[in-house]
């Protein structure tokens, strides 16, 4: 019987582990900044789809390494080695990830979700699973719409030089996408746009 809930647990988890990468790792704040990249230079389309999850996924592994590392080292060898009960590892292995999360959530989400559950002063310690997940996700889409806003500034700028040069040239028949795309493209290679765009996601946590 142990061996059979093991078995349902080991799966339920494989169901879920694309909601938990998601969810509880950098990947979120990552997937919404490089589409936020795509839509300000106006290639809805490229990269396509798969490469910005592809990415992603890189970059997750590369910010996470440490944290699984660590929930290998404390839970999974002295769990594999029965120094350790299922409960116990279960504890250990979650409290990187929790570091993690609460390193990167900002106090006012958890304040926040402790009002709706109306629990009192808690010790970070001892914040539950259930509060500091969706404060973690909050937290990650305002980061992540916060660097999209930022990405978004100087492409507009263009688009707004671009058309005051049209206006002024008397060529109003003529879309300044045409003009613009082709010209923030090019500003954007030539100061290695996706090197700066990679290298502030990754100092965002501290790497």
């Amino acid at each position: 019987m142990s061996t059979a809930i093991q078995i349902v647990f080991v799966m339920t988890l494989l169901t879920l582990a694309p909601s938990l990468v998601m969810l509880m790792t950098s990947f979120t704040r990552i997937v919404i900044v490089l589409s936020f990249i795509r839509t300000a230079l106006g290639v809805p389309t490229a990269p396509a789809n798969q490469i910005l999850i592809g990415m992603s996924l890189i970059m997750t592994f590369y910010i996470m390494s440490p944290v699984a590392d660590r929930v290998y080292n404390e839970a999974i060898v002295p769990y594999n080695e029965q120094q350790i009960d299922t409960k116990v590892a279960l504890e250990k292995a979650s409290a990187p990830i929790k570091g993690f999360m609460l390193a990167h959530t900002r106090p006012s989400e958890l304040d926040f979700f402790l009002r709706l559950t109306k629990s009192g002063p808690v010790a970070v310690a001892d914040l539950p699973f259930s509060t500091v997940l969706p404060a973690f996700v909050i937290s990650e889409l305002r980061t992540a719409f916060q660097m999209g806003f930022l990405i978004f500034v100087p492409f507009m700028v263009i688009d707004f030089l671009v058309g005051s040069v049209l206006m002024s040239m008397g060529m109003m028949m003529m879309p300044p996408t045409m003009v613009s795309m082709p010209l923030k493209l090019l500003i954007f290679v030539l100061v290695d746009g996706w090197q700066l765009v990679i290298r502030s996601l990754l100092q965002s946590f501290g790497v």
